[in-house]
């Protein structure tokens, strides 16, 4: 499971307390969305692909990195329709359905149709995301956000266990099949994957008291006022020492980290030679690591800063991306890999544990919100570069994945020297930069 930190404006003390049905419902939603994302962008839909189809990586690489681009494209589109809608749930909603749709009818009609379920999938996904990140404003006040954030990720760690948990059970022995047979078991996990995300969604539908926002009104001029604010934003982010700096060094570790997680699949059965059912326990014990390693990684945090622990990642990184190439270019027995699948976790965890509050030592506290939309553009911008990079080595210049698994531990080498001068001393903010609006942690996958 991934994290994204975007910011809301404080509710009014005026809103009314979200109820406890409503609170619940609303985490229900992050586990109902990190099914989705465990078994389609990170293991099952990929292994089809590859493994039963017998495509070519770059077949569901080109089709991630399509889905990504197009997501970062309409990025400021959708934040203006939200922002200035009188709801936001509606736009939830219709996102949410398209997406599991299209999930529903990934494996028919053959590859190429699948790949544009997925791609039209992903996107609703993605839309969808940025969506749900507005609504947790309409669950918590200023005081319980973090620990209303907080839930959600649990619930998105238990969504996560779910999603390999289902697939497990469908796909028990699905490696002693005929290809017919294994395509019709991967459908079943594709359906149940979509029934599930639905089911567990409609609680946030129902419950979640989306606050009418009478007086606002989608125009074009504020369409283009949120793509003017995107481009003052980069430029003005030189205003601030480091800043810049860091949101380049994190398109190189996030590109690494996000392509990693999609094809980690696809590279411990065709180079490691894992079975499916080997798979399923690679990522359980991914998800159980990340989910223990964030926990004890907020803790080195609040001891040592964000930037001192974030280098640790980082050289945690570098071990567990050198270890998985070296382990498929000297084709070293299965086991060996078991230890590179519990330290990727721990590096998961503590990945996002540790860039979210180094981002807040270098903002502006006035400028949270603003600049916290930058930093999710960068993670969508490595999203889409890093399955082009991988299907280019891989199927392109015909180099295998461990080469493109060395790529990737070159973007993590890459970041660490970019981010080496970066201070995380506090700043002392003044003036207008200190208008406080306070940042908002939203789980997704």
């Amino acid at each position: 499971m991934s994290t994204t930190q975007t910011a809301q404006t404080v509710m009014p003390p005026s809103a009314p307390k979200a109820t406890k049905l409503a609170i619940g419902s609303w985490a229900l939603y992050d586990l109902a969305n990190t099914i989705y994302s465990m078994n389609i962008t990170s293991l099952y839909f990929s292994l089809w692909v590859v493994n039963v189809m017998h495509a070519g990586d770059s077949a569901y690489a080109y089709a991630n990195g399509l889905s990504m681009a197009v997501i970062f494209c309409i990025a400021p589109l959708l934040g203006a329709l939200t922002d200035q809608s009188p709801r936001r749930m509606p736009f939830l909603v219709v996102s949410t359905i398209i997406c599991v749709a299209c999930t529903f009818m990934l494996g028919t009609g053959g590859l190429m149709r699948s790949l544009v379920f997925f791609v039209i999938g992903n996107i609703a996904y993605q839309a969808g995301l940025q969506f749900y990140d507005a609504t947790l404003v309409d669950v918590s006040t200023e005081e319980n956000r973090g620990k209303i954030g907080g839930l959600g990720i649990g619930a998105g760690y238990v969504g996560s266990f779910l999603g390999v948990g289902l697939g497990s059970v469908i796909l028990s022995g699905v490696d002693t099949l005929s290809p017919d047979l294994q395509s019709a078991k991967y459908m079943q996990v594709f359906r149940m994957t979509a029934i599930l995300f639905l089911i567990f969604a409609i609680p946030c539908f129902i419950f979640v008291q989306d606050r009418r926002r009478p007086n606002r009104r989608f125009t074009f001029a504020s369409l283009g006022a949120a793509v003017r604010q995107v481009g003052e934003t980069i430029r003005s982010s030189g205003r601030y020492p480091g800043l810049g700096r860091f949101l380049v060094g994190r398109v190189f570790y996030t590109d690494a980290v996000n392509t990693v997680i999609a094809f980690m699949g696809i590279y411990v059965t065709n180079e490691v030679g894992f079975t499916t059912k080997q798979v399923q326990l690679v990522m359980l014990t991914a998800i159980a690591c990340a989910a223990l390693g964030a926990y004890v990684w907020g803790l080195v945090v609040d001891s040592i800063g964000p930037k001192r622990t974030l280098n640790m990642v980082l050289i945690l990184w570098m071990f567990v991306f050198a270890w998985a190439a070296i382990v498929g270019f000297f084709h070293l027995p299965p086991a060996t890999f078991w230890p590179v699948a519990a330290f990727a976790g721990i590096g998961l965890g503590g990945t996002w544990v540790a860039d979210r509050p180094f981002m807040l030592r270098l903002t502006p506290p006035a400028r949270v919100g603003e600049f916290y939309g930058l930093y999710g553009m960068v993670g969508r911008f490595s999203a889409i570069t890093g399955p082009f990079v991988w299907a280019l080595v891989v199927d392109t210049l015909k180099l295998g994945r461990p080469a493109a698994i060395v790529t990737l531990l070159f973007g993590i080498i890459i970041a660490y020297f970019i981010l080496r001068p970066v201070s995380d001393e506090p700043r002392s903010w003044s003036g207008a930069d200190m208008e406080l609006e306070l940042p908002v942690h939203v789980p997704t996958v």
